[in-house]
Parts: structure tokens; C-alpha cells; sequence
């Protein structure tokens, strides 16, 4: 990783040795920056940098250098909870949303798709309690976030997990889903490649 996006500590040899940091500092930090790239203070290649800094920062000092030039603060767009009814009908979250701590889903005869790709992570966890009947609850995910589905029950449904995984890439979401599929579906994925880039990382013969 590079350090051209992150701001540079001034350094005193007489310091202290700094303070080891926690991890409730370390979420605090994350809604922070998270909350700069939702209003566009910092690009989506800077985010991710300063993100993987934080959540591997050993140090208190460490995390400070990682919002000396944004507004202090916590994201307050993030919701502690959204909820999703949908009977016969889709909904689909892609793009630059900003992921909540928790989400309660329930799919009747629909589809209801969750697009982690691009998506703003504001907690290292996020909890999905998901009822699917007759329907499908589809969770497409990147390296770096983590699904379990151990408390999901099957009545007549299935529950697929497909991860995409990558060396020595660390977690930066856990998503812990439960609750039932009664005849539906719930499938954990990556995001289908377009031909293009199926192309550009076939193997040379």
C-alpha cells in the first residue's frame, strides 16, 4: 500500500510511546472517512487506502493521522437499521450506498439483491435477519467481506455460498445472516465479470 493519500504525522523523538488502539476506535474512524467519501471529500481509491489503514492500525496515533484533514464527526447518514418488505415485487441496493448495522429483510414471491461491490462499509459487521418465502435473497460480494449463514434455516429453500476470495486480503465486513428460507432462495456471490474483463484476465497461451 501507498502512502500518497494519507496525511503525513509530524514525528518527535521525544514522544511517548503512543497507545495501543482499540477496536471501538477503530469503527469510529471508519464512520469517519466513511462518512467523507459519502459527501465527496475523499475518492474511492483514497477510501480504500485509508480504510485498510485503519483497520489494521496498531496504534492510537496511528488513526489520528488518518482524519487530521476531514471534519470530526460520525457519518449521520448512517442508519442503525433499514428494513425491506417486498411481496411479489425486487429491490436492489448498488453502488455507492452507504451500508447500515443491520438490516431486516423479508422477500414474499420477490427478489431482493444486495450489491456490497462499490458499497460505503461503515461497520465491521453488519447483521441481516432475512425471512425468504418463495423468493430470493441474493448477496454479491468482494474480497475482503465475509458471509455466514450458519443461522439461516432451509424449509424447502436452499442456501448457497459462493465467496470470492483473495490472498492475504483482509476482512474488512462480516455479514452474519439469519433467520429462514421457506421455500426460496438465499445466494452469497461475486459479481458476474463482464465479457471485457473475462478477456483481459484470460491467461495468455
Amino acid at each position: 500500500m501507498t502512502d500518497e493519500g494519507l496525511p503525513v504525522a509530524p514525528h518527535d523523538a521525544r514522544a511517548k510511546p503512543e497507545l495501543r488502539a482499540s477496536d471501538e476506535e477503530r469503527e469510529r474512524v471508519v464512520e469517519v472517512l466513511s462518512d467523507a467519501a459519502g459527501n465527496g471529500r475523499l475518492t474511492a481509491a483514497e477510501l480504500d487506502e485509508r480504510l485498510e489503514a485503519a483497520l489494521t492500525a496498531r496504534t492510537s496515533g496511528e488513526l489520528a493521522v488518518l482524519t487530521t484533514d476531514l471534519p470530526k464527526g460520525v457519518a449521520a447518514g448512517v442508519k442503525d437499521v433499514v428494513r425491506l418488505d417486498f411481496q411479489g415485487g425486487s429491490a436492489a441496493r448498488r453502488g455507492r450506498w452507504i451500508v447500515p448495522r443491520r438490516m431486516e429483510i423479508r422477500a414474499v414471491g420477490g427478489s431482493v439483491k444486495l450489491d456490497f461491490t462499490d458499497a460505503v462499509i461503515t461497520s465491521p459487521t453488519l447483521d441481516v435477519q432475512a425471512e425468504v418465502r418463495g423468493g430470493r435473497l441474493i448477496l454479491l460480494t468482494r474480497p475482503g467481506i465475509e458471509v455466514d449463514v450458519d443461522d439461516v434455516a432451509a424449509r424447502g429453500g436452499r442456501v448457497r455460498v459462493r465467496p470470492e476470495r483473495s490472498p492475504n486480503q483482509p476482512i474488512r465486513l462480516m455479514i452474519k445472516v439469519s433467520g429462514e428460507a421457506h421455500g426460496g432462495n438465499v445466494v452469497v456471490r461475486p459479481r458476474h465479470r463482464t465479457l471485457w474483463k473475462w478477456v483481459l484476465r484470460r491467461p495468455r497461451p
